[in-house]
């Protein structure tokens, strides 16, 4: 079993680079259920944040690049309950790699996960980071 970086499956999806791609395309054509490449979470994740950012890809798209590797049976991919959990709150509004924080929260045994972002707070399993007063510094005594 090899480790796949995200480069070379950016490659490999977009096909946007020759030489990089064909380079790509080949290792991957050769990966098989007993010699396959490993995928880790990481890597998912930029995956879907590169094609979403740098290729403008829709989120469905992105999610349906996730899908397909999770089916591939040359693939192996780290936690993929978390990731077939995770791509079931993919929406317009809510991203993969929020979604994932949220599920790998919750295999944690974490009551729910604290964010900023009003979006992420939208999936069940992540919480607004709750407003102090200014009477209650963080870390003081009740």
């Amino acid at each position: 079993m090899i480790g796949l970086d995200t480069n070379v499956l950016v490659r490999y999806v977009t096909q946007d680079e020759p030489e990089q791609s064909a380079r790509a395309t080949a290792l991957i054509d050769g990966l098989s259920e007993d010699n396959p490449g490993f995928v880790s979470m990481i890597v998912l994740v930029e995956l879907h944040w590169v094609l979403r950012r740098a290729y403008r890809v829709c989120s469905d798209d992105a999610s349906t690049v996730i899908r397909t590797l999770l089916e591939s049976q040359e693939l192996m991919l780290q936690d993929p309950d978390v990731v077939r959990r995770a791509l079931r709150h993919v929406t317009d509004r809510i991203e993969f790699p929020d979604a994932v924080i949220s599920e790998l929260g919750r295999d944690a045994g974490c009551l729910f996960t604290v964010t900023f972002d009003r979006r992420a707070a939208l999936l069940d399993g992540m919480s607004l980071v709750p407003v102090a007063s200014v009477q209650d510094p963080p870390g003081s005594p009740d």
